[in-house]
């Protein structure tokens, strides 16, 4: 095989390939575009930006080129999911293929077009082709429901370790299956909205409808469904971890009933927004189930990983000092479950607390500092999503020994920073005036945006490690080449086999 085709094959077609392509596309937008948000703007590199890359930016437009910048991040982080579910999720290998590849040009699609179209001038045959990617995804995203379908008996689970029904249906599986079945929902809740646009509906922001007394009933739709969107990434990536560590036992047979049951009720009330008030005490109560689940993964993460440790030691009576180093010892398998926890402090309970004294304090600050609350809220759950994904793909890598360490505490330090930063920031009100409030801007707002640069220079740093594996002839993308399969020449790769990828 060629070596341009065997590298063509691995950045296409094998799993760690496709995820190492969209993280660098994912990566690449983050710090071009970044560049061109509101604190740049301060140091004049935001105008330096545009000029240097012919943007064309209307700032009565503003709401519109944000919305198709987000969703083309989004359909990539999606694309990722999906390949790493078909790479881990017992599947058939001719079902793997057709659904990567349907996703590949469905994301490239959306990005590409997406962006070209929002910021260098509105050529309507890149709007069309935007939504054509979108189009492609769902698809995508129909094939791999059929393929969890989780009543086949092939891949029913007799192990009592691990959450089934009585007759084997995996659990497990059908958490995943639910997921899929969701978000497909909840795409299309959106979808019908769009259809919309310019036939009564016009471009908005949620957060800046907050205070509006009456809102439409597309408006409750956009509403609803960016709430749910993020919601099942979230509920995705952690089913990915929880297979990605082994999840089972006591706790794994509570947990994927309550995923599944919660993933449920959250998008019967996402989707029900539009027809009753009380929809979020229904968000709520599946909110309650899937909070649980998670909690209960990280239990048994964390609990796995000093009983590893501790045993790879030879050591039987540890001391506190002893189980606090051997749960410290991976940063990557630790760090997914301390970003959950993380989340609680920056956005849940925030959320929370939000909630309960919205009527008190929130709604008695002016409009800009509730805004400020929302948005940092969703973004920072955004980028917790993201470094769970980093470390997943870091472990995927083969990162060991002191690249894994220096690479694990790196994003999970310099984000906490930077989220935690940015809930200062968010809810200065309730301990400085508007006064006196500049100083803490002016430090919350660098070490945000330390913190969130220096995640992005460790993550260039391993993404350059890979480009220059890729360019050796014995690298190691040969061997993930190899084991993917995708070596071989079509004819010679039997469609019979399961793909079964811990």
């Amino acid at each position: 095989m060629g070596s341009l085709k065997a590298r063509f094959n691995f950045l296409f077609r094998s799993t760690k390939g496709l995820i190492l392509v969209a993280i660098a596309l994912i990566a690449l937008v983050t710090a071009i575009w970044g560049m061109i948000s509101g604190p740049m703007a301060e140091f004049g590199v935001r105008d330096l930006v545009i000029r240097t890359f012919g943007m064309d930016i209307v700032e009565a437009e503003r709401e519109g080129r944000i919305i198709l910048l987000y969703h083309a991040i989004a359909m990539a982080v999606v694309a990722i999911e999906v390949y790493i579910i078909t790479g881990m999720v017992p599947i058939k290998k001719h079902q793997q293929t057709n659904i990567n590849a349907i996703i590949t040009f469905g994301y490239l699609f959306s990005l590409v077009f997406g962006l070209l179209f929002g910021y260098f001038g509105h050529n309507f045959i890149f709007h069309g082709l935007y939504i054509f990617g979108l189009s492609l995804m769902f698809f995508g995203g129909l094939q791999l429901a059929v393929a969890l379908w989780p009543w086949k008996v092939e891949y029913h689970v007799t192990d009592p370790e691990y959450s089934h029904t009585r007759s084997g249906v995996d659990l497990e599986r059908m958490a995943f299956f639910t997921m899929a079945i969701a978000t497909l929902g909840s795409a299309l809740f959106g979808a019908i909205t769009g259809s919309y646009w310019g036939n009564g509906h016009e471009t908005f922001l949620a957060e800046d409808l907050i205070r509006e007394p009456s809102k439409t009933i597309l408006q409750k739709s956009i509403i609803g469904h960016l709430h749910i969107m993020l919601t099942l990434i979230a509920i995705a990536i952690t089913l990915i971890v929880g297979r990605w560590q082994d999840f089972k036992g006591p706790l794994h047979k509570i947990a994927m009933p309550f995923m599944i049951v919660g993933t449920i009720i959250i998008s019967l009330g996402a989707w029900s927004v539009v027809v009753v008030e009380w929809a979020h005490t229904i968000i709520y109560g599946g909110s309650v189930l899937v909070m649980l689940a998670a909690l209960f993964f990280v239990i048994f993460s964390w609990r796995q990983l000093i009983r590893t440790s501790l045993e790879r030691r030879g050591i039987t009576k540890a001391r506190f000092s002893q189980k606090l180093g051997s749960l410290l010892e991976d940063p990557l398998k630790f760090g997914v479950g301390w970003q959950m926890v993380f989340m609680n402090f920056t956005v849940s309970g925030v959320g929370i607390f939000m909630a309960v004294k919205l009527d008190e304090i929130f709604r008695i600050w002016p409009h800009r500092e509730e805004r400020i609350v929302l948005t940092g809220h969703w973004h920072i759950l955004s980028g917790i999503i993201a470094t769970i994904i980093l470390l997943y793909y870091a472990d995927l890598a083969g990162l060991k020994g002191r690249a894994r360490k220096i690479f694990g505490w790196s994003v999970i330090i310099f984000s906490n920073l930077a989220f935690a930063a940015v809930t200062i920031f968010s809810m200065k009100r309730l301990f400085v005036s508007e006064s006196a409030q500049q100083p803490l801007v002016n430090w919350t707002m660098l070490i945000a945006d330390l913190g969130l640069a220096l995640v992005l220079v460790v993550l260039a740093m391993l993404m350059i490690s890979r480009l220059a594996d890729l360019f050796k002839s014995k690298g190691r993308w040969l061997e993930e080449l190899d084991e993917s399969g995708y070596d071989k020449e079509p004819d010679d790769v039997a469609d019979t086999s399961l793909e079964v990828q811990a």
